[in-house]
């Protein structure tokens, strides 16, 4: 199949086009055409979140586009009536007495999230739901507009990696307090940005029947097989067995280098002779990874190549373009898309490898029957994308060269590890904050220092003043934009350990499972995922101990 990205389009809907499109469906199902009708909802629900997935990628590359802006805040405004036209449609599909009918027709497990998804919204949250799209937008641009100096250089936020993992301590300390300055001096527009993003949530969640945001917060990532006390125990978990490791490994670092206390600037170096840098540029990067993939399997291979000469990477940094990365898709045609900011350090293979696992994941399970099942929840989509940052270990010495090919793999190894008890934290702060959604703004800080404090109690931010004061999570986007999507890295993280104990023993098994797990999309739950794929729930007892032992094991610790 040639697919370009350039010729991808989809119609811009409006008020009218939408209420149109879905007295049609209503009109098939007075008429007793429910198949039909299912068909046309699925078709129609594809064309508009292609639409809207073309809408907001523009801006994320480039949020000073007033084009980009303009059609953005538009999706934004319409989303509201998107969802009460289509909240309208489930509801009146699980009203129907002939259950086991719809099931027959969309499948079970879709209508267990049809039923979640009609108790996230009703039209009296509407005008709130625009203006939480308006302020997350607002915190995506202000990052984005970011410009700080180090040694003469001026960078993006995105542009600060390299300085702040050399091998150099003080140019990593002056890296750090660039970055730290603008969150200071922009510290206060953050802070009322996310009090409104909380109030605001608070108030959606209350005119909706709960009492807090949190358990909205839970439906709204259709997560249908745990809750908030199995996370809590899962960051319990953590905060046992990984933070002791963690601050083992921080401590043998520190005497390697003969330092005195390690600083927060010195976290980032996680090699003592230099993180392993991609062996070239931006376009020697992705020519490599054709030959890596190719030495892997031909079916990602095949697709990598349609990729990338189909235009659905974009992999540069450059100044207005949003930070991060994210792999977003068209479903009218089946195809993702790779969105990322390469700054030159290892995080470009990271990224890289972490989005096309999204990315092949969305391509083998297009066929799947319903736009619902193309996309699995967001902790089992985590899966493949981290899932495939491991099974392309073997191969690292064609992206980094065969000398760091290892330093590499240990690297990974101990970011890992490094990476539990933050992402633990950012989830346990989220559930403080929308415990106490009053709360000021310094009150908010404090949870933060706090929970810091239990999960990473080596941090030293020495004098880096703003995140000492407990700003830190300021820079996380998905605390903002997201919430509560941030755990799902870490449950992931369990499960994609366990592949990669399974490719040292069995790599084409491994493989061979990953791929099947693609394909099923979201066919089922999270936990129904990952039981179908023969590994075990994070939730299960030991699971995150066994994956944690083994890789503490391969590096010696």
């Amino acid at each position: 199949m040639t697919l370009r990205f350039a010729e991808i389009t989809a119609p811009r809907p409006d008020k009218e086009s939408l209420a149109a499109g879905h007295a049609a469906i209503a009109a098939r199902l007075d008429a007793g055409d429910r198949a039909g009708a299912l068909a046309a909802w699925d078709q129609a629900r594809r064309e508009y979140e292609t639409w809207s997935s073309l809408v907001h990628l523009t801006f994320a590359q480039d949020t000073t586009d007033r084009d980009a802006v303009a059609a953005r805040e538009y999706a934004d405004a319409l989303a509201p009536e998107a969802a009460t036209h289509e909240t309208a449609l489930k509801r009146r599909l699980l009203d129907d007495p002939d259950r086991a009918g719809l099931e027959a027709l969309a499948g079970r497990h879709v209508v267990a999230l049809w039923q979640t998804d009609i108790t996230t919204f009703d039209p009296v949250i509407a005008a709130e739901s625009e203006e939480e799209s308006r302020l997350g937008a607002r915190y995506t641009a202000l990052l984005a507009g970011a410009k700080v100096s180090v040694r003469g250089n001026e960078v993006n936020l995105s542009g600060l990696a390299p300085f702040a993992e050399d091998r150099d301590r003080s140019l990593r300390h002056e890296a750090e307090a660039a970055r730290w300055s603008f969150f200071a001096a922009h510290g206060e527009e953050l802070d009322a940005i996310y009090d409104g993003l909380v109030k605001l949530r608070t108030t959606m969640a209350r005119k909706l029947g709960d009492a807090t945001f949190t358990p909205l917060a839970y439906r709204r990532m259709r997560r249908l097989d745990y809750g908030p006390a199995d996370v809590a125990r899962y960051r319990e978990a953590v905060a046992k067995h990984v933070t002791p490791l963690v601050a083992r490994v921080l401590d043998q670092r520190r005497a390697q280098h003969g330092w005195d206390r390690l600083m927060y600037w010195d976290e980032a170096l996680i090699d003592p002779a230099g993180n392993p840098k991609p062996i070239g540029d931006h376009d020697t990067l992705v020519a490599a990874a054709q030959e890596m993939f190719a030495r892997m399997d031909p079916r990602l291979a095949d697709f990598y190549a349609m990729m990338r000469d189909g235009g659905f990477l974009d992999l540069k940094n450059r100044p207005g373009k949003a930070g991060g990365g994210f792999c977003t898709a068209f479903p009218t045609v089946g195809a993702p898309f790779i969105f990322a900011n390469f700054n030159g350090t290892h995080h470009d293979i990271g990224v890289f490898t972490h989005e096309m696992g999204h990315a092949f994941q969305c391509w083998e399970s297009r066929g799947l029957p319903g736009v619902d099942t193309l996309w699995p929840t967001m902790e089992a989509a985590e899966i493949h994308s981290m899932g495939l940052e491991y099974l392309t270990h073997p191969h690292m010495g064609l992206l980094v060269g065969d000398a760091a090919a290892d330093r590499y793999r240990a690297m990974h190894l101990i970011s890992a590890l490094m990476f539990l008890p933050y992402g633990v934290c950012v989830d346990h702060f989220q559930h403080e904050v929308y415990a106490s959604p009053d709360a000021t703004p310094a009150e908010r800080h404090a949870m933060w220092q706090r929970l810091e404090r239990l999960y990473m109690p080596w941090t030293d931010y020495g004098d880096l003043a703003y995140p000492a004061m407990g700003g830190r999570w300021q820079a996380k986007g998905h605390i903002y934009n997201s919430p509560f999507y941030y755990i799902d890295y870490t449950l992931a993280l369990c499960v994609a350990l366990q592949f990669w104990v399974w490719s040292r023993r069995d790599p084409q098994a491994a493989l061979d499972a990953y791929v099947a797990l693609c394909a099923r999309g979201g066919s089922m739950p999270f936990q129904g995922l990952v039981a179908s794929t023969g590994l075990t729930s994070p939730f299960a007892p030991g699971a995150l101990e066994a994956a944690v032992a083994e890789a503490a094991g391969v590096l010696g610790l």
